[in-house]
């Protein structure tokens, strides 16, 4: 969103914060896997400036807030099936209490479990989801909600590539599982022959990696309306997550002579806070303060355990658990403990009928730190990074005005100051820019230098709204400052990494879009953006210097368009999408990039109406990638180098699928 990745976003579900985005998530979780996308009830999006008063330390680029869908006030459900490409399976049911009592008591109760394999390799992602919320209604319109989320996730991993894997073995690359014998061979130096065509069939592929998490996610809100003015609105919640994921590498051999291992890593969180704020309307003013404060513990360890030998066995299916009486060693164990207090104060002054101005700002503070009770100098080579550090500002503010100076016609602007925490992981991993993934000595070096990530965020805009046409065009800048990067200087696999303040980077970006409704259920939607995002100077690293000034971001495209049309007729729906993405840099040099692409769905569906006890019998048809374009879809998941070393990793996106899906309520 405008050239943040999701980890520079704040995400909330309920008020309750879903903490970074990113994929070993230290105070939070996913969307997916707080939330069975069937039981959004809607969801609020803030780009630019974001929503001052979002539960987030992250929200450096905009907000998007999800609202859970409410009980219906009818006993009932809902069903559906989904089957399609790849043996993808998927089954929902909701069961609705209804109004149990004069008051409007209700509940529903929901369960989700999705199953598909792998579209390349083996393995497949598996979920189970549970859902439930209940609806208490107080006099003057307040209520009291309670929102619980259990899931259960196992997934295999798909293997990363880089651009001489893909022009050498081609897209199709994967890992070995389920063929043991395969891996074997291969940490042996005996390789398939497609894997001897690259320039590392050492790490060309793997046995397996796989994730399996389990999280247990509930929040409790007080909606209080004391008069028609004044509100008081508070959410206790808690978080516990547990799991561990796999890695099968060839770098470090078992006891018994196996040539390779499974590397462990069990991350758990802890987490438990509140918000609370009151809101009290005045003349022309809504005057809304607030206060959130949370403590988390993110314990993280490491393990090695022991790969049997070829004839004795294999490492099975690593998502079901792995043999504690196997493990060998234990390079680390780190326990992370946070405090984050946020204070925030603003008002909304309706000046006239049609000009209203938005003024506040927050202060924040998050004080975190680790101790390392368990670490092995022979294995890490070096003390693992351990202390504290404190992201804090107490003014940062934010101001926007919305005027409607003509029927259907308005100017908007807003500006805002916003920071980022320092992200939390444990030694030498290499997904998030985090100061503690380095050396103890790294660490004290860069402790009294290191300033957490800030920007300026700039925005005006118009937009035009009828029932025919809606209209939309923004210029944005955004000034960045202590720009946190990732940098890895060899091989992903078994990687130096450190991380490095890039400085400033400046964004000047531009979007238009337009929705017009030229026949009744008829809509064609269509927007465009672009982004100039560039690093303001040079960077001096232990290497030299490394010249990224002027240059692109890496990751992120510069032109952008998406574009819909839907029709609607009756109980029948059909719509095509298309997505483009320009090209995106790999290095902060610019030297290499992965080519742009573009992509279209299609879908349709149809309502039968009632029948029976069935309500709204629909199915629908939707395909993925309609064209079956090659085109890659994630990069920077390892982290960036400055120039093409040849380990600029990057994931294929899938071919084209095909799903369908039978639903009703009752």
């Amino acid at each position: 969103m405008r050239g943040f990745s999701q980890s520079q976003l704040g995400f909330t579900l309920d008020d309750i914060p879903l903490g970074d985005q990113q994929f070993n998530n230290y105070n939070g979780l996913s969307v997916t896997r707080s939330i069975i996308s069937d039981d959004v009830g809607g969801v609020d999006v803030s780009q630019g400036a974001g929503a001052i008063d979002v539960a987030s330390t992250s929200n450096l680029g905009g907000a998007i807030q999800i609202h859970s869908l409410d009980p219906d006030h009818k006993r009932g459900g809902t069903v559906s099936q989904t089957f399609g490409s790849n043996s993808a399976m998927r089954t929902y049911v909701r069961l609705d209490s209804g109004d149990l009592n004069k008051s409007g008591t209700r509940f529903y109760v929901a369960y989700a479990r999705t199953n598909m394999n792998l579209w390349k390799g083996g393995g497949y992602d598996y979920s189970d989801q549970v859902n439930a919320k209940i609806v208490q209604p107080l006099a003057r319109g307040s209520s009291i909600k309670a929102f619980f989320d259990w899931s259960s996730t196992q997934q295999f991993d798909y293997q990363d590539m880089t651009m001489n894997y893909l022009h050498t073995v081609g897209l199709n690359l994967a890992n070995y599982y389920p063929d043991y014998t395969a891996a074997y061979h291969a940490a042996q130096g005996i390789y398939r022959p497609e894997y001897l065509k690259t320039n590392d069939p050492y790490d060309a592929a793997y046995y397996a990696g796989t994730a399996n998490r389990v999280d247990y996610l509930g929040g409790l809100t007080l909606d209080e309306n004391f008069t028609d003015r004044l509100n008081w609105k508070t959410t206790l919640y808690g978080h516990a997550d547990t799991g561990y994921s796999t890695w099968t590498t060839p770098y470090m051999p078992s006891p018994n002579g196996a040539p390779l291992s499974q590397r462990i890593q069990t991350p758990e969180i802890a987490r438990g806070g509140f918000q609370t704020a009151l809101t009290y309307k005045i003349a022309r003013h809504t005057i809304n303060a607030g206060v959130w404060y949370e403590y988390g513990n993110f314990n993280e360890s490491r393990y090695f355990t022991e790969a049997p030998l070829l004839g004795q066995g294999t490492l099975g299916n690593p998502t079901t658990g792995f043999p504690t009486s196997k493990v060998f060693a234990q390079p680390w164990q780190e326990a992370f403990s946070t405090n984050t207090f946020v204070f925030h104060l603003q008002d909304t002054y309706r000046i006239t009928k049609n000009l209203t101005v938005n003024a506040g700002f927050k202060s924040m503070i998050v004080n975190a730190g680790n101790s390392v009770p368990t670490q092995s100098l022979a294995i890490n080579g070096t003390q693992v990074a351990q202390g504290r550090l404190e992201a804090s500002n107490a003014f940062l503010p934010q101001v926007s005005a919305n005027w409607r100076f003509l029927p259907h016609h308005e100017l908007f602007f807003d500006v805002s100051h916003n920071m980022r925490s320092f992200p939390e992981d444990g030694y030498g991993t290499n997904v998030s820019a985090t100061p503690w993934t380095s050396s103890q000595t790294a660490f004290q070096s860069t402790k009294n230098t290191l300033r957490p990530e800030t920007d300026w965020v700039y925005e005006g805009g118009y937009r035009y709204t009828t029932p025919f046409l809606s209209a939309l065009a923004s210029l944005y800048r955004i000034n960045f400052s202590n720009r946190l990067q990732l940098i890895n200087s060899q091989s992903g696999i078994n990687p130096i990494t450190a991380v490095e303040n890039v400085g400033g980077v400046t964004t000047n970006g531009a979007e238009a879009s337009v929705t017009i409704r030229p026949l009744d259920g008829l809509s064609i939607y269509n927007s465009f953006s672009y982004a100039h995002s560039t690093y303001d100077q040079d960077v001096t690293t232990a290497s030299g210097v490394q010249a990224t000034r002027g240059k692109l971001v890496p990751n992120y495209p510069q032109f952008m368009y998406k574009g819909n049309i839907t029709y609607r007729l009756g109980g029948f729906e059909v719509h095509v999408d298309g997505t483009y993405l320009s090209s995106r840099q790999l290095t902060y040099t610019n030297d290499l990039h992965v080519p742009g692409y573009f992509l279209a769905n299609f879908g349709g569906r149809y309502n039968f109406g009632n029948i029976g006890v069935l309500k709204g019998l629909t199915t629908s048809l939707n395909i993925y990638n309609l064209a079956n374009k090659t085109y890659v879809s994630t990069t920077n998941e390892l982290g960036n180098n400055f120039v093409d070393t040849g380990y600029n990793y990057f994931l294929m996106g899938a071919p084209r699928q095909f799903f369908g899906t039978v639903s009703a309520h009752f």
